[in-house]
């Protein structure tokens, strides 16, 4: 006896534990589509609790487009079976949410008592797709919005050009906020590729077990809540994909994108049949994929694949004179944004932009101006004051260090205006880099901070050799 009561006690315990740690939506109501069993994953998918039901149906928490979209109810009174059925609906915040869904009824003596949903989230996979769906013959930018004119930067523009006669695979180096999808919608705005779709996929925005499925599409069946669904290679069919931040693709994918590349086939997850398609490929990398072959992150099958065509976009430094241009490109656009009318910035601020190393590069900048503006209210330029704080904790600390001026590895006395000081500066740090590694190129790269191609770009500019 109790024994048995034990065993009364401990079942539903069991029962509990099971629902509240599967990995899979449950829900279970009655004949009145009241809620009896709500795990704690369907409460996750739903952002909601028990309490938010309120003895209410499902009807009248959730909102479908139709009332016949609910498949419970369809269960309920239609005595109706579901097996991988994609719905989507609304919780009672209005937040959407879209499931691959099981569901079938409960009968006693030919009555339905009772329904079960079973429910997989794809709520995320299927905001991300739509996003990258939005973008097909949507590119906004072409070379005329290329802002620029540093020689180095002309330069990639019109080798970026020349790669618009072709379907060639391009990937495009730089670092982060240097452009690189403005280059790639450039590209494909000048191709004949134009009038089809643009699509953009960040490899690191997403884990492996989804990223196959989107970038090669699924078959209904293929695995737990899969559904027909073509991929991105299908989507961008006689138009471009770009596949950005290359070297976060985990490399067993790596493999699978070379072999798409090659034979221009892809073969959707939980089929065998190939299927051929017509799709440009250009690729984004935020590091030199030297660097990213030797660590593991880039194989070097799909570099060679890839890089027909590379461009090197140079970074902010390196191009310090196109910062104005910039400026006043930036100007105008958040101008016409906030109704303002912003004339310029002082000269304090264009010594200081002048001198600042611009990690962020043009997104910084951008984002610099678009603050700045924000805190403007009858001014009429861009004044220290209207500028971030880690940059006036810059300039408090330059100001600090220039007091006196013989503590300056190179004296403003000497008649040296400031950009011409920081360029001493910088050709003393290269030599000191260079001599200390033994004149190897990566590893002074590395010791000062800047790419492969930066550093060969300011050994070409300064003209230093190993003999200096």
């Amino acid at each position: 006896m109790e024994e048995k009561i034990k065993s009364e006690l401990i079942e539903p315990l069991i029962h509990q534990t099971i629902l509240d740690n599967i990995d899979l939506g449950i829900r279970v109501v009655d004949s009145e589509a009241k809620p009896i069993i709500y795990n704690k994953k369907m409460r996750s998918i739903e952002s909601m609790t028990m309490e938010d039901f309120s003895k209410k149906k499902i009807t009248d928490v959730f909102r479908f487009k139709n009332k016949l979209d609910s498949r419970l109810h369809q269960a309920l009174h239609h005595g109706r079976s579901f097996h991988n059925e994609k719905q989507n609906y609304f919780n009672n915040k209005g937040e959407e949410i879209t499931t691959i869904n099981n569901i079938f009824p409960i009968k006693k003596r030919g009555k339905t008592i009772a329904a079960v949903e079973i429910a997989k989230d794809i709520t995320q996979v299927e905001k991300l797709i739509r996003e990258n769906i939005k973008r097909k013959s949507n590119t906004t930018y072409t070379f005329d919005n290329l802002i620029g004119d540093s020689p180095p930067f002309k330069e990639v523009i019109e080798n970026a050009k020349r790669a618009t006669r072709t379907s060639s695979s391009v990937l495009i180096v730089g670092e982060t906020g240097t452009g690189k999808e403005l280059f790639a919608q450039s590209i494909h705005s000048g191709s004949e590729r134009a009038a089809g779709p643009f699509i953009t996929q960040n490899c690191a925005a997403l884990p492996e077990s989804l990223i196959e499925g989107i970038l090669f599409g699924t078959v209904k069946g293929a695995f737990t809540g899969a559904i027909e669904r073509p991929g991105l290679f299908e989507e961008a069919e006689g138009g471009t994909l770009l596949l950005d931040e290359i070297n976060s693709l985990p490399t067993s994918l790596q493999a699978k994108l070379l072999r798409a590349i090659q034979e221009r086939k892809v073969t959707r997850i939980g089929e065998t049949k190939e299927r051929p398609i017509n799709t440009r490929i250009l690729a984004t990398i935020n590091e030199d994929p030297i660097d990213a072959i030797a660590e593991g992150r880039l194989r070097k099958d799909l570099y060679y694949r890839l890089s027909v065509v590379t461009l090197f976009i140079p970074p902010l430094r390196d191009r310090k004179d196109d910062t104005f241009p910039l400026v006043e490109a930036f100007l105008r656009k958040y101008n016409y944004l906030f109704q303002m009318n912003v004339s310029g910035i002082t000269d304090g601020v264009r010594e200081t932009f002048h001198s600042y190393h611009w990690p962020g590069n043009v997104r910084e900048l951008e984002h610099v101006i678009e603050g700045a503006m924000n805190l403007i209210i009858e001014e009429e330029k861009i004044s220290h004051s209207h500028l971030p704080p880690h940059f006036q904790n810059k300039m408090r600390f330059a100001h600090h260090s220039l007091k006196d001026e013989n503590t300056l590895p190179f004296s403003l006395k000497n008649g040296n205006t400031m950009p011409q000081m920081l360029e001493e500066m910088e050709k003393s740090m290269i030599k000191h880099a260079l001599q200390n590694n033994e004149y190897n190129i990566k590893r002074s790269a590395k010791k000062l901070g800047i790419s492969r191609q930066s550093l060969q770009y300011k050994l070409e500019k300064f003209k230093i050799n190993k003999q200096d």
